[in-house]
């Protein structure tokens, strides 16, 4: 990390035993216990916060590699009109994506409000230009609402959650919907399930945990483009839980009600960590075969979801290989 860094938090840096002040973002979490991404359905996150303009906004560190001061960045002919262009911090070519732009909000004219966020997610690494960060809160996925859909604009809306923090509201960003809207390749491709070819249809039902509209639609209609026809969404995975406990009560086998399970990671109320835990713990549910989804998976939450008993863990948007793997466990 630059000198310039250290602006950001200057008390946490002042607490950081690393003497090369290599990694601040990893000496930030220490602050909070960094074995949060180790730790095993807590249900809890760790938002790093940042302003536009005068808006306070939030992503999971668990997306986040480094923070930057703001550095030279070279156009790019015919790009996106968000995207300013690229650079090179180190061995790995960036794109940089302006999140004001892309908002709709007011650019910064102060050079000390210019910041990098680098971001790795969906195997992409991309740097989001923000005007400031604020801090790393840890917060519980229950105190995170899902946000108004008439307010936040549905399956085109960017807010994944609403999370009130120190008496004021953070709101948290659908960071893959903006990376797909630019770069729309590293989305979900629903014409891979072509490659597929011709499949029988499949009963067997599967339960889906998925917090995004625009993905749980796309990931949706792969699924039953692949045969799956029984499929039930839930849109967290406390919506999910209590779902499992409905099958339940009902007294017959649960594979009558579900016979897989496909969850996300990052969703309010309840995590997938968290109701994967619930599930692996449970005499009745603990069989089900459950396949994490997920734009976070890399070698620290593959570890987490191994421990807590995730039957296979896919990054988004790999949507082709998620069949293969519903196929493996069901059929």
């Amino acid at each position: 990390m630059t000198a310039d860094g250290i602006k950001l938090f200057p008390a946490l840096w002042e607490q950081s035993a690393d003497t090369d002040k290599e990694g601040y973002l990893m000496a930030i979490s220490k602050k909070n216990n960094n074995e949060i991404l180790l730790e095993s359905g807590t249900n809890e996150l760790e938002v790093m916060e940042f302003t536009i303009d005068t808006r306070h906004f939030g992503i999971n560190v668990a997306k986040v590699v480094e923070i930057m001061q703001y550095s030279k960045v070279t156009p790019m002919p015919n790009s996106n009109p968000f995207v300013e262009g690229v650079f090179k911090p180190r061995d790995t070519i960036m794109t940089v994506i302006n999140l004001a732009s892309y908002m709709g909000l007011p650019a910064t004219d102060s050079e000390e409000r210019n910041i990098l966020i680098i971001t790795n997610f969906n195997k992409v690494y991309s740097a989001f230009h923000v005007h400031s960060v604020d801090g790393i809160h840890r917060i519980s996925w229950a105190n995170i609402e899902k946000p108004d859909p008439t307010i936040y604009g549905g399956e085109e809306g960017l807010a994944t959650g609403i999370a009130r923090y120190d008496n004021r509201l953070i709101t948290i960003l659908d960071f893959e919907k903006i990376l797909a809207d630019i770069s729309p390749e590293t989305g979900i491709q629903a014409s891979d399930i072509k490659e597929l070819g011709a499949r029988p249809a499949c009963h067997k039902p599967v339960l889906l945990a998925e917090d995004s509209p625009l993905l749980e639609k796309m990931i949706m209609e792969s699924l039953e483009k692949s045969g799956y026809d029984n499929l039930t969404l839930c849109t967290n995975g406390k919506e999910a839980w209590d779902k499992l406990q409905t099958y339940k009560a009902t007294g017959e086998p649960i594979a009558n009600h579900v016979a897989c399970i496909v969850s996300d990671i990052e969703m309010p109320q309840m995590d997938g960590h968290r109701l994967l835990k619930l599930i692996r713990d449970d005499p009745e549910l603990k069989e089900i075969p459950v396949i994490i989804f997920s734009s976070l998976i890399n070698e620290e939450m593959r570890r987490k979801g191994e421990s807590l008993g995730a039957t296979a863990q896919i990054t988004k948007p790999e949507i082709a290989k998620l069949v293969s793997l519903i196929d493996r466990y069901i059929l």
